[in-house]
């Protein structure tokens, strides 16, 4: 039985980086983050970002603020830095008590890397979601059509559902949603393509897929103190192509974010 190509997101994003280091030798850049509160996770992303900001000469201008701040110190600060830097980051996810569209609308959309505000309409954007950007490069990069193809998007979390089923529609994708209140799990069945971000782990299995699918797995969690992802690890037998969790979808996302913020920089200067 062939085996599904395992995607290495390192080697990925490596080439993006090589891409991008003659522009930010160039043009220096500033990327500002926010972050409240300690959070293990949150460290570990943080910590991604902010290498590939050094591997790059971005200089990442980074605050910390406690976990008893409260929203208005948020986006005071986020305001702040979106006017001193070429991009801003409000780290999430924030603490309970601060609200996180209130954070995210607080970051101009041509400032916006993550494109999160939610008070811009995704066709304004200047930039998307790095999630969405990352499943379509893996995509395009692995020769798998897109337009014309039938994708189903588990999951319609602002970090990968929503955005990922936009762009994909927008590139020709006849889109539907599986999640907890919309679409079946059989809808899988049909799909050329998946993308997940449900967060469950062992969701999709392969009895669920159609013999050739690429599987695009964004999901993360948490499970026997292992991050894992939504695909069970025996899809890798029925899928042509599949991302592991983790080192599949995360280090591509993580270099969609400094190309994003090239394009910002090339609108906005």
């Amino acid at each position: 039985m062939s085996k599904a190509v395992i995607i290495d997101g390192k080697a990925i994003a490596e080439s993006i980086y090589s891409e991008l280091t003659p522009f930010f030798n160039k043009h220096p850049a500033k990327l500002g983050i926010v972050i409240v509160g300690e959070n293990p996770v949150i460290a570990s992303f943080v910590r991604i970002k902010e290498r590939a900001a050094e591997q790059l000469g971005v200089d990442m201008i980074r605050r910390d603020l406690p976990d008893t701040a409260s929203e208005a110190e948020v986006i005071s600060l986020l305001v702040e830095l979106a006017a001193t830097t070429d991009a801003v980051i409000p780290q999430l996810p924030a603490p309970k008590h601060i609200s996180t569209d209130a954070i995210l609308a607080a970051v101009p959309k041509e400032k916006d890397v993550d494109a999160l505000n939610p008070m811009v309409v995704e066709e304004e954007r200047p930039v998307h979601a790095p999630v969405a950007l990352a499943a379509v490069e893996i995509l395009t990069r692995n020769d798998v059509r897109i337009e014309g193809s039938r994708a189903v998007v588990v999951g319609e979390g602002r970090l990968v559902g929503a955005p990922s089923a936009w762009l994909l529609k927008k590139l020709g994708a006849n889109v539907s949603i599986f999640s907890l209140d919309k679409g079946s799990i059989n809808d899988l069945k049909e799909a050329d393509i998946i993308v997940s971000g449900a967060g469950k782990p062992g969701l999709i299995k392969p009895e669920h897929l159609k013999k050739g699918v690429a599987l695009i797995d964004a999901g993360t969690s948490e499970l026997n103190k292992k991050v894992v992802g939504d695909a069970d690890p025996g899809c890798a037998e029925v899928a042509s192509i599949i991302t592991p969790v983790p080192g599949g979808v995360g280090p591509v996302a993580v270099a969609m974010i400094f190309r994003n913020l090239r394009t910002l920089i090339e609108t906005n200067r």
